[in-house]
């Protein structure tokens, strides 16, 4: 499994650092008012170094190139090693978004809780794509064992999902729920919810089935990977949801 597992660690690490450029690059030309001047080696230093975002993203640009040489060494490296620089690729993604909208105490406050919601949801989505490759290589694995222990890991971390992100509407848009319902943000906010909710009833439904013995195995392989798809597009959701205003913005 390992063997089928690493390649796609790679691929999955070559995107990440590619994607992480083009945001650099796009970020820089939306700074500079046209799309030309993202490609500007000047504009692109400036951003880089005068920018809370340029500071953080030469630490995430540098730790991407770090971990997709890792994978893609020969030798096998200590376990902790990409998990602690995947770690922190995921660590920067906290201060460059809605969460440095705010400044002093407050703005902190916000990346911490922003932070711990991403590490939430990278744990989560990481820990659910490896269980669909645990379950399509079954041989020499307790996948009832394995999915009990999960649920329990993978309710905690949709705990948190869900009190990070409630703190983080509340904080963005001044009200438990940003209003009016038919505003981009809340709209998309309203089916990123609407993805979650329903990845945290299909986990409810494999831990009762399991603890009853009432489920089949190939039946949880579908419902595993159903809730690791719902994941992808709850994430494509976010990645629409961090381009809009929180407030609607008026003249």
């Amino acid at each position: 499994m390992r063997k089928w597992l690493d390649p796609f660690l790679c691929l999955l690490a070559g995107i990440g650092l590619i994607t992480a450029v083009l945001w650099l690059v796009a970020t820089a030309g939306d700074m500079a008012g046209s799309w030309e001047q993202g490609l500007n080696r000047v504009v692109l230093m400036k951003v880089l170094t005068q920018t809370l975002f340029g500071n953080v993203w030469i630490v995430h640009l540098g730790v991407s190139l770090i971990l997709l040489m890792c994978l893609r060494l020969p030798v096998r490296l200590p376990t902790w090693l990409p998990i602690s620089l995947s770690a922190i690729q995921v660590a920067t993604l906290a201060p460059v978004g809605h969460a440095s909208m705010l400044d002093g105490i407050g703005g902190q406050l916000l990346m911490f809780n922003q932070l711990v919601h991403l590490m939430c949801v990278a744990g989560w989505m990481g820990a659910l794509m490896l269980l669909v490759f645990v379950q399509a290589r079954p041989a020499g694995h307790d996948l009832r064992g394995t999915l009990l222990r999960f649920s329990g890991y993978g309710l905690v971390l949709v705990a948190g999902i869900i009190i990070t992100g409630l703190i983080n509407v509340r904080v963005l848009t001044g009200t438990l729920w940003p209003t009016p319902m038919t505003s981009g943000f809340a709209l998309v906010l309203a089916i990123k919810a609407s993805l979650v909710a329903c990845m945290l009833l299909l986990a409810l439904y494999n831990r009762a089935a399991l603890n009853n013995q009432r489920i089949a195995l190939h039946t949880l392989r579908q419902t595993v990977l159903v809730e690791w798809l719902c994941g992808f597009a709850a994430l494509a959701a976010v990645s629409l949801l961090g381009t809009l205003a929180p407030v609607p913005l008026t003249l």
